[in-house]
């Protein structure tokens, strides 16, 4: 292990329950005085949405608001967005929601005033530099569930409708000036969502723990993160109300997010074509492919697992964290392998593609390749 890397670590956190009243504070701290409040369609007719949207307007900041947003957003809602924001007058983003929301919130803003295609910015080497930085909008980010972490990232995931592959979408300006984490705003959540955005927040933290790259700081915030999940997502399911539960969830997603900084892994790399090809919740998804990836990487991780299983008080080492995580899907109703989630007869030779080309596969313990992966998405089926 090379002990050279650089490290980056996120931005001003406004955490607590019932500060979404803070939201006109926030874009003037941003900067913002007519900002577009990016969200995605279920959410934009609940009571939270208006609550944003009377807020902003009482502040005199608009009711500027952008919906058109698919569960995988793609570059259709990016330009439809974008038409919104230039046609609003509007000079900042309040991105939303959940990933969906907010992924597609910062990519709105991120190419507000960028004259190159989106696809010219995918995370791949110093891409980032062909961006014009005057161009891109500022951005106060405000999650309503506790999985992506999107809220303290430097980039967007987007899904190219065209030939069904999620892009990373990165510039270090896509990091929101200012976060707003209120757990009041995830008390309505689904059960099935609460639980499949928490995996997600999970599946954070485990690859990240697992990662090879040197980032001790990450490391000891995966872990950390892992045992929040651990402890308060069986409560926030069964309890929906339960706004410590709630609070600990939200906190667990920005732990995560800013943890994988250190890498991710086979997780994502399986997960990121299996959402762009089937339309599966990502976090969900995570959570089905989690037990097959643990045996995939068993070789290179098992005596850091067991590690990390002493510290989560979970006994028996590594079969005893495996055996934590399928008894922790079960109890939250994940679906037990990718046929019952609804992938049937999968095209292999393209999914086993996209996963090697996916930027996640270089963070995985484990070197992968077309055969082994494609063993893997098999022990996934």
């Amino acid at each position: 292990m090379s002990l050279t890397a650089n490290w980056s670590y996120p931005t001003a956190i406004r955490f607590g329950a019932g500060r979404l009243k803070e939201l006109p504070d926030a874009c003037a701290a941003a900067g913002m005085k007519r900002p577009l409040l990016v969200t995605d369609r279920g959410l934009a007719a609940l009571p939270i949405t208006g609550q944003a949207l009377d807020i902003l307007d009482a502040a005199g900041l608009g009711r500027g608001i952008f919906a058109e947003v698919d569960p995988n957003p793609n570059e259709r809602n990016l330009d439809a967005g974008l038409a919104a924001y230039r046609a609003g007058g509007h000079d900042g983003v309040v991105a939303f929601g959940g990933g969906s929301g907010l992924d597609l919130g910062k990519c709105v803003a991120f190419m507000a005033g960028q004259t190159r295609p989106v696809w010219e910015f995918e995370d791949v080497g110093d891409w980032w530099t062909r961006a014009d930085p005057a161009g891109i909008a500022p951005i106060v980010a405000v999650p309503t569930t506790a999985g992506t972490g999107s809220e303290v990232g430097r980039a967007g995931v987007l899904t190219n409708s065209l030939t069904h592959e999620k892009k990373i979408i990165f510039h270090p300006k896509m990091l929101p000036a200012v976060t707003i984490c209120d757990p009041e705003l995830t008390v309505g959540m689904p059960r099935a969502i609460t639980a499949g955005t928490g995996m997600d927040a999970f599946a954070h933290c485990l690859e990240a723990y697992c990662s090879p790259f040197f980032h001790p700081m990450s490391q000891g915030i995966a872990l950390e993160g892992m045992r929040l999940v651990k402890e308060y997502l069986p409560r926030a399911c069964r309890d929906g109300t339960d706004l410590e539960a709630r609070a600990q969830m939200m906190a667990a997603a920005a732990m995560g997010a800013v943890a994988f900084q250190k890498g991710l892994g086979a997780i994502h790399a399986l997960s990121h074509p299996i959402g762009a090809h089937y339309g599966t919740h990502h976090g969900t998804t995570n959570a089905v492919v989690m037990q097959p990836v643990l045996r995939f990487n068993r070789p290179a991780v098992e005596e850091r697992l067991g590690l990390a299983a002493a510290y989560l008080g979970i006994p028996g080492g590594f079969e005893g964290f495996h055996d934590f995580v399928g008894a922790l899907n079960a109890e939250l109703g994940i679906p037990v392998n990718l046929t019952a989630l609804g992938v049937t007869d999968p095209d292999l030779d393209v999914l086993v593609a996209s996963a090697l080309a996916d930027p996640s596969v270089g963070g995985n313990p484990v070197e992968m390749n077309a055969a082994n992966t494609r063993a893997l998405f098999e022990a996934c089926l």
